[in-house]
């Protein structure tokens, strides 16, 4: 279960990031020349920017689902072998106290 955190945590952080290119491309486009955080760019270089993060929005919420439908999962199973566990543990407990009666029975 250590690794599913990290999973839902990149998949944030690549959204963030995704929607920050696309924010700042936004907001800091001006006219023809185009300059995305003071950095003077091509046309080509800012369509190439924004399918990056795009892609990594989508990559983020892809990361991020599948590490909660894993984790959920998980803990589904562990509460489940927890609950099977204590079952176990009756059964076990019942046997044992039969089996003391058992031997207070001298016809036994």
């Amino acid at each position: 279960m250590s690794t599913l955190r990290p999973m839902v945590v990149l998949g944030l952080v690549l959204i963030a990031l995704g929607a920050l290119a696309i924010v700042a491309a936004v907001f800091t486009a001006e006219g023809i020349g185009v300059e995305l955080l003071g950095i003077d760019m091509s046309a080509t270089a800012v369509f190439l920017l924004g399918l990056a993060a795009g892609v990594a929005i989508q990559w983020g919420f892809s990361i991020s689902k599948f590490g909660t439908k894993r984790s959920f999962a998980q803990r589904r199973e562990q509460k489940r072998l927890e609950e099977l566990s204590a079952k176990l543990n009756d059964v076990e407990s019942d046997r044992r106290r039969d089996g003391d009666h058992l031997g207070d029975d001298p016809r036994h």
